[in-house]
């Protein structure tokens, strides 16, 4: 199906900066920035795991939980999984630098196996708290991301 069917229209909102992306945002301008996003007629939202890891897609899961489902379309990342662990440091994002600085602290693993793309999938949904995705992309799976550390991955 082509992407221009699923889209519900040319605009969309992507939630990196809900996983506080450069600075610690208050859960209530979070909020708060859903809510009007919805109410000038957004209905495409585009998430990641990586985004606070996991701190945008929980912020977007609880505004959506109060709209029709039906109503907007919903993609998420995988490539990148969010573990109960938590960073002692600031965890290092290579090129990405200190981005997520300020989101959750737990540990993220880079992995693009199947394995890793179905609890990539799962942990979403629960954090989404939602029962399905329209869209899941994958998310900085370029060589001149990873350097070498890409290599292998994918044998």
């Amino acid at each position: 199906m082509p992407l221009k069917n699923i889209l519900p229209g040319r605009l969309g909102f992507g939630t990196a900066p809900l996983g506080n992306m450069f600075r610690a945002i208050p859960d209530d301008e979070a909020r708060a920035t859903l809510e009007a996003a919805w109410d000038h007629g957004i209905r495409f939202f585009d998430t990641a795991p990586f985004y606070g890891a996991g701190l945008a897609e929980e912020r977007l899961g609880q505004v959506l939980a109060g709209k029709p489902r039906d109503e907007y379309v919903l993609s998420t990342k995988v490539g990148r999984v969010i573990l109960d662990e938590h960073e002692t440091d600031v965890p290092d994002f290579g090129e990405k630098g200190g981005l997520f600085e300020h989101g959750n602290p737990n540990k993220i693993l880079h992995e693009w196996t199947a394995d890793a793309t179905e609890r990539s999938i799962e942990g979403s949904l629960k954090r989404l708290g939602t029962d399905r995705l329209d869209i899941v992309w994958v998310h900085d799976i370029a060589q001149d991301f990873h350097g070498d550390a890409w290599l292998g991955k994918f044998e």
